[in-house]
């Protein structure tokens, strides 16, 4: 019995709302939430999923991705009134397949095995979930400095914290990151 499409497509919900959100022009944010962006995305998903539970959780990320790109790009769009840009998808595309890259680089490296892909495919869901459940000021200062590579003293003026502030929602952030990413390990043995 195949597994109802909800299930194969709410574990991405947390790894979709992340992308959405470092992606999301920061002009759009009082007028667009990435929640809705993903909501949008599962839909037009779950609409289109026949067939898809026999993939991998790779091709189906990388599905939804192009989803969420379409969707990124018809939000621009319709707040900025521009017409339709097939480069500004395509853009899109690729800045959130490197978001995602970026993303994987958080965890250990794994292998070229599919055994070992597929874990770290599970691996970055689950480090996108953890991410989410962190404290705003926790999750923007790593994203920053993980993700965006900004030193300390940027991070600082963006957040309006000092850098001894930062520092701190750095370390108790990655902290929380890697206590949650160990709880999840200990309850999957």
């Amino acid at each position: 019995m195949a597994p109802e499409p909800g299930r194969i497509l709410e574990p991405y919900r947390d790894y979709l709302r992340l992308l959405a959100r470092l992606h999301l022009d920061p002009r759009l944010r009082p007028k667009l939430d990435p929640s809705d962006l993903v909501q949008q995305t599962l839909l037009e998903a779950y609409r289109a999923m026949d067939g898809w539970e026999e993939h991998t959780p790779a091709e189906r990320a990388a599905w939804l991705r192009r989803i969420l790109a379409h969707n990124l790009a018809n939000a621009i769009r319709d707040f900025t009134r521009a017409r339709r840009d097939v480069n500004l998808e395509r853009s899109l595309e690729a800045a959130l397949d490197a978001s995602s890259s970026r993303l994987g680089a958080l965890l250990p490296d794994a292998g070229p095995t599919p055994s070992e892909q597929a874990v770290q495919n599970e691996q970055l869901l689950h480090l996108a979930h953890a991410l989410i459940e962190l404290p705003e000021p926790q999750r923007e200062a790593i994203v920053l400095r993980h993700y965006e590579n900004w030193s300390l003293e940027e991070i600082s003026r963006h957040l309006g914290r000092s850098p001894a502030a930062v520092a701190g929602l750095l370390h108790r952030g990655l902290k929380a990151l890697r206590l949650r990413l160990q709880d999840h390990a200990g309850e999957e043995v």
